[in-house]
């Protein structure tokens, strides 16, 4: 299945406008991860820290505010839990995650 919108080539939005949170679930989808209510509410935390600051939130500060351990969001997500956050919430890639 393709996503319909413009993507970069490891498969982040080119613009941020163009996401919904079905397109979210569609881009878990492509990265072989079924999308579910906990990891939705941490793609919306994402994106309102994102919008009420301007940058990514580095996972040390997002695990806090979201009261769990960066070991839970590695649990999850196991590999790169703010790149799959960004990527599949729309917002750019991570600072320091190349």
């Amino acid at each position: 299945m393709a996503v319909a919108v413009p993507l970069d080539n490891e498969g982040f939005l080119l613009n941020r406008d163009d996401w919904t949170e079905e397109l979210a679930v569609e881009l878990a989808e492509q990265d072989e991860f079924e999308m579910n209510e906990q990891v939705m509410q941490l793609i919306r935390e994402a994106r309102s820290m994102y919008d009420n600051d301007g940058v990514v939130p580095p996972i040390r500060i997002f695990a806090k505010k979201q009261g769990v351990s960066t070991k839970d969001l590695y649990n999850i997500f196991k590999k790169g839990p703010m790149k799959l956050i960004c990527k599949w919430g729309g917002l750019p890639k991570p600072t320091g995650c190349v």
